[in-house]
């Protein structure tokens, strides 16, 4: 990444009107909504080709400092191996790095910080706002040592509303928000917006079926029978009617809760009065469903009606952070974050840098309430503003519900570390115990684990977990289709050799042949733990017996790294039980673990969650080829075209066979489209 950031720049710098003049483009470029997209565009200067190469630390950035402008901007810290240990921004970049060059005032982080440091490079930009944006976009992308990281970076669900459509549907969304609609969020979880939107069919009765689905309907679907849906697909609701039902729930979602349920309520009593007791049955459902989404939202306060609202806890040298959403003056669950902080720093020195990270893809509440100040809050929040073209008020209430709201999130970040540290603690006990019983030269800090999965020989995957002290790494989940002509299918040996093939070789050609580092010394104000999980794997973890594990050591002898990756397998017990599991280490006859050790639980944790990945990504394969349909694969026969071919023949098979002049009577099908799908499906002579 600092490569690809870091092209040449041939000026040399004289001044600090030169280097300004010459790096402006750069920040001038930088627009508070499109940082993230401009980033690698970026030209940095290094604005010192003529230092001395020999300096080191504070001499070293003493030299870069005498040729920075005052001006705001992003500068960008690097030690021997090139990589980045820190980025900053400054609202005056030559007062910001002169301040690293005095040795004294400075903490033991500070410290070791200037000492690592082989070389800078800078980017001027407009504003300190923009240098605030930027900033947090590269530390989310560069991840440097010395700054606070943030370690779940995991998207929010939204609850959308579309409008492309005659008859607007309501969906839960995640990822970019693209498509023409509006957007109601961020929810904490899918969970919590599955819950919702179900409440929001029984109260509204918008579809939720896809577009294709809408357009095919003959006949109400079973959510219509069950009052979920009130039916604009086949008539039974005008479309006017319908989207009057789609106002009045965009209208609850947007805060105004009070008005829809009186005017549901206003209705139903018309109905009764006019003795219609089955309408006045469905809005008195529509009421229910209603209040039952406000009645399980928990903390629902009176008088804030949309804020986020953080907390932070520091103890045995980690940090939670917690954040919950409330919208419409409901409360939209929380999330739990656990930064990668150094302990020395203080909740507002890690909350302030964690709020820039977290709203650089996010859009923020009107009113952000923290329990402690930060520093440049204004800042932040005309950052924020300006990103989202509306106000953002930052506070730190003293009294009243915010009060309460804040305290309220504190004792849940405070439980939540309680939580994580007794799972480090025990976590840290089985890895100590892992290295015990098969005699590791380390404790392990990461264990890769590896498993396939097929049907008699079809749809074959393979996948691998990752764990490490913080239990299983998600993000580093990685899965395989099994694409080698020569293997015969149901060849278990020879679909795992290519997994372990295709992982190390690629772990060879990103990270060199180094293998598995030893753990980092922990410096007197930084543990351990705190140290990113390596590339390269402690441990593997095969499921399978001596075949399997003789494959794999092939594999690693043939690439040169046999004695660098410890390797153990996992062989099924006696009639597969679990409990008798048979160990196979190199050097050792298979031996099994005592019924109740810790350790064989661990273990059996670790294979069950690689079966159960490897499973679930079979499955989903397998399910996407059963759906494929034919008419997918020919050039040119889109969503329209594949309908029309489907209402005429009936089915995909019925169209292969078609002949020629058949296919010419399909509505919108020309004669060169009609020549595409018969040549797709017959070889032309």
């Amino acid at each position: 990444m600092a490569d690809e950031l870091t092209p040449e720049i041939d000026d040399d710098f004289d001044t600090d009107e030169d280097f300004a003049n010459e790096t402006i483009e750069a920040g001038a470029d930088v627009d508070t909504s499109a940082v993230a997209s401009l980033v690698a565009s970026i030209e940095w200067a290094d604005g010192g080709r003529d230092v001395d190469q020999t300096l080191t630390g504070a001499e070293l950035i003493s030299e870069f400092q005498k040729r920075l402008p005052n001006s705001p901007g992003v500068y960008r810290m690097f030690d021997e191996a090139n990589e980045v240990l820190y980025v900053g921004k400054a609202k005056s970049l030559k007062k910001r790095v002169a301040s690293y060059t005095r040795l004294a005032g400075h903490n033991n982080r500070i410290m070791r910080m200037i000492r690592a440091t082989r070389h800078m490079e800078f980017v001027t930009t407009r504003t300190e706002t923009e240098a605030l944006l930027l900033e947090a976009n590269l530390i989310k992308r560069l991840r440097p040592r010395f700054n606070v990281l943030m370690r779940d970076d995991k998207s929010f669900p939204y609850i959308l509303v579309t409008d492309d459509h005659k008859a607007p549907a309501i969906f839960k969304h995640r990822g970019a928000r693209s498509r023409k609609g509006s957007f109601f969020g961020p929810f904490a979880s899918g969970g919590a917006v599955g819950r919702t939107v179900a409440s929001l069919q029984r109260a509204f009765l918008l579809r939720t079926c896809t577009d294709s689905v809408f357009e095919t309907r003959t006949r109400p679907c079973l959510l219509y029978q069950i009052k979920r849906c009130s039916g604009p697909c086949t008539g039974e609701i005008s479309l006017d009617g319908y989207r009057e039902l789609v106002d009045e729930a965009k209208g609850f979602l947007s805060g105004r809760s009070g008005q829809v349920k009186q005017s549901i309520a206003k209705a139903m009593q018309e109905a009764s009065n006019d003795l219609d007791f089955e309408r006045a049955a469905v809005y008195r459902d529509r009421l229910s469903a209603l209040s039952h989404i406000q009645s399980h939202q928990g903390i629902n306060p009176h008088g804030v009606e949309e804020a986020d609202v953080f907390a932070i806890h520091q103890e045995g040298g980690l940090t939670c952070i917690q954040v919950f959403f409330f919208r419409t003056g409901q409360n939209w669950g929380n999330r739990a974050y656990f930064p990668k902080a150094d302990p020395s720093l203080e909740p507002g020195e890690v909350l302030g840098a964690f709020l820039a990270q977290f709203y650089d893809d996010k859009p923020p509440a009107s009113l952000i309430l923290l329990p402690v100040d930060v520093e440049d809050r204004e800042l932040l929040a005309g950052a924020l503003g300006a990103k989202a073209e509306r106000r953002v008020e930052i506070a730190v209430p003293k009294r009243g519900e915010k009060k309460d709201l804040v305290d309220h999130a504190t004792s849940n970040a405070r439980e939540a570390l309680g939580r994580r540290l007794a799972e480090t603690s025990s976590q840290a006990r089985l890895l100590a115990g892992l290295k015990e019983t098969f005699g590791l030269a380390e404790i392990p800090r990461r264990i890769e684990v590896f498993d396939n999965s097929h049907i008699m020989g079809t749809n074959a995957v393979g996948a691998m977990i990752v764990a490490g002290p913080q239990g299983f790494a998600k993000n580093q989940y990685r899965k395989f289709n099994i694409r080698g002509a020569d293997i015969t299918p149901g060849d278990d040996f020879g679909m795992m050799r290519e997994v372990m093939t295709r992982r190390f070789s690629r772990l060879l050609k990103e990270h060199g042949d180094a293998g598995p580092q030893p753990a980092p010394a922990a410096e007197p104000d930084e543990p351990v733990d705190t140290a990113d999980m390596p590339a390269w794997p402690d441990l593997v973890l095969i499921d399978g017996g001596k075949g399997q594990i003789s494959a794999v050591r092939t594999i690693l002898s043939d690439l040169g790294i046999a004695d660098k990756v410890t390797t153990i397998g996992v062989a099924k017990g006696v009639d597969r039980d679990a409990g008798r599991e048979r160990f196979i280490v190199q050097g050792r006859e298979p031996f099994s673990l005592p019924p109740r050790d810790p350790v064989l639980y661990f273990l059996q944790r670790l294979r069950d969650e690689a079966h159960r990945f490897a499973i679930g990504t079979h499955r989903a394969k397998r399910k996407k080829e059963l759906t494929k349909n034919p008419l997918d694969e020919i050039g040119g026969i889109g969503p329209s075209r594949k309908r029309a071919l489907l209402h005429h023949f009936g089915t995909a098979k019925a169209v292969s066979r078609a002949a020629f002049d058949d296919l010419l009577k399909v509505e919108g099908i020309s004669a060169a489209m009609a020549r595409t799908i018969y040549d797709h499906f017959h070889e032309r002579q």
